[in-house]
């Protein structure tokens, strides 16, 4: 069986209310070859990452692993700056190996809602993880641009704590569909290279 590390912050690691964190639970269902396990911290921003990624992520030495922070290295009162924010995530990519990693871009929010965060700061984020995707040939999701583009995406970010940030099931839904399709393609195109 084939393991995937879901390492991040707390939209990795939230329940909902649940038994267990969403993502994992959507994950398990959709990927059944492969064990999921959750490596989301609330809070935390790359610079904590790095101080757990060999306990947390590495020591599973996992086949694939989805990197998602930025949400709170962009926040005002956590601020980590985009040059730090990128040598951050280029030391975690080159740690887990960029044709392990899959990094997705941090989403967008309610910005009504949320005081500490802005999306023209978020989008600039987002930029930096497209770039050390394509610096590291890692593997890449958009989840900034999947979302924003959709003219109800605020109606997704309604979890229960109804912050503009922590997203319930429709979030959770699509954030698993995008990196089901994203494995899938990886998977699909290793078979192709062995064949």
């Amino acid at each position: 069986m084939k393991t995937l590390v879901c390492f991040g912050d707390s939209l990795t690691a939230r329940h909902e209310g649940k038994d267990n964190p969403r993502l994992t639970e959507k994950l398990t269902f959709q990927l059944p070859t492969f064990r999921v396990v959750n490596a989301g911290v609330s809070a935390n921003t790359t610079k904590d990452a790095l101080k757990r990624i060999e306990k947390d992520v590495l020591t599973y030495s996992p086949d694939l692993v989805t990197v998602l922070f930025g949400s709170n290295d962009a926040a005002v009162h956590k601020k980590v700056a985009l040059n730090t924010f990128k040598e951050n995530l280029l030391k975690i990519t080159r740690l887990i190996g960029p044709k392990k990693t899959i990094l997705i871009t941090p989403p967008p929010v309610d910005e009504a809602l949320q005081p500490n965060r802005e999306n023209g700061e978020l989008a600039k984020y987002a930029d930096v993880v497209k770039r050390v995707s394509e610096e590291t040939g890692s593997h890449l999701i958009d989840f900034f641009e999947e979302l924003h583009a959709r003219p109800n995406y605020k109606e997704l970010l309604v979890g229960i704590l109804n912050d503009g940030l922590h997203f319930g099931e429709a979030g959770y839904d699509i954030l698993a569909n995008l990196i089901t399709e994203k494995i899938h393609e990886i998977e699909l195109k290793r078979e192709q290279k062995f064949d």
